[in-house]
């Protein structure tokens, strides 16, 4: 960076997008988050992006953390590293999922603030944060206003922490933190993992096995009618460069596609899409989960953003990269899978 320092660039009074030498810290750059950001910002021209392995910065070390933002001084930091995980695990480690998460961003957010050199902060959260019983679609101002679903509020409640420290930091301190909430995300590095992955990597896979073994038919969980959002994670790293550019407030903003398809329409086009010839079972005694969650993303809409890329052809490329980089390991479970093991067992996110 030389002498010239990330305070100069906040004098110079520059954008994000004009600011493309200055330093960015993309934190959790391995995540499916963190490294469609990345793409992102190398395909914009950013020359000086940051990035640790969990093994070279653990981020729930204060001193760790401190010690990093002393010597590299980032200009800018977008916070897209988090403990992450589904329902099972959420009910196997209550205490890591809040523990972990209100660490990564306490230290994360109160370093940038003692560097001194952080000109703007990008905080990620998640749709969980609202209440079970959200109106639909769910406007940002749904926050605290209800219960939380019981089966992922540890990780709901860090997140809110997070979205409430940024406020507290902008209020207390000037640091301008700004928090976004995305919708159902999916895209190349999402989780594949056979009993963690949500919805729809979780059908991919489950499709893609099944298509291996022959098999006649896929068996899926519940009735099919829950609706669901879904934003491919590309164009919720253009939303958030976006926001990085453009947006400076206290409120959080909503990040969704605003289209939603129910589970069944859902299993029909990935069925299409890896090219699956069986048939689809409903298993309609098994739970469908909440019947609809959509977020209000009309914020964000009227500041000039739209999504831009289909479901459809984000989940061609999706399969692509599954068939590309994650298939292999599961190939070999494909050869004694049976019939009955054909069953996509992920509950609707």
């Amino acid at each position: 960076m030389g002498s010239h320092g990330s305070e100069a660039g906040a004098e110079a009074g520059s954008s994000f997008l004009s600011d493309k030498s200055a330093k960015v810290f993309v934190a959790g750059h391995g995540g499916l988050v963190g490294s469609a950001v990345q793409r992102r910002l190398v395909s914009l021209g950013f020359t000086n992006l940051l990035v640790r392995r969990r093994s070279e910065l653990d981020l729930t070390s204060q001193p760790a953390v401190d010690a990093f933002f002393l010597l590299e001084r980032p200009r800018y930091v977008i916070l897209a590293a988090a403990k992450v995980g589904g329902i099972v695990a959420n009910s196997a480690l209550p205490a890591d999922f809040i523990a972990d998460n209100l660490l990564i961003q306490t230290n994360v957010v109160r370093a940038a603030h003692l560097a001194g050199s952080v000109r703007k902060l990008l905080f990620l959260g998640s749709s969980c944060i609202y209440p079970k019983f959200a109106p639909q679609p769910i406007p940002e101002s749904a926050l605290l206003s209800g219960p939380l679903e019981p089966t992922n509020q540890w990780y709901a409640v860090a997140k809110i922490a997070g979205v409430k420290l940024c406020q507290a930091f902008r209020l207390q301190h000037g640091l301008d933190a700004v928090s976004a909430m995305p919708t159902n995300l999916y895209g190349p590095r999402d989780n594949f993992h056979p009993d963690h992955s949500h919805v729809l990597p979780a059908l991919l896979r489950r499709f893609h096995l099944a298509k291996l073994a022959a098999a006649p038919r896929v068996v899926v969980w519940g009735s099919g009618a829950p609706l669901r959002e879904f934003l491919h994670v590309d164009d919720l790293a253009d939303a958030l460069v976006f926001l990085m550019d453009r947006y400076s407030d206290l409120d959080h903003v909503n990040v969704g596609s605003g289209a939603e398809i129910s589970i069944r329409d859902l299993a029909e086009m990935v069925r299409d899409v890896v090219g699956f010839r069986g048939e689809i079972v409903w298993d309609a005694s098994k739970p469908d989960g909440t019947p609809r969650k959509l977020m209000d993303s009309s914020k964000i809409a009227a500041m000039g953003w739209k999504p831009k890329i289909a479901l459809r052809d984000g989940l061609v490329e999706t399969y692509k990269w599954y068939v590309e980089n994650a298939a292999a390991d599961h190939h070999s479970q494909s050869q004694s899978q049976s019939q009955s093991q054909s069953q996509s067992q992920s509950q609707p996110q």
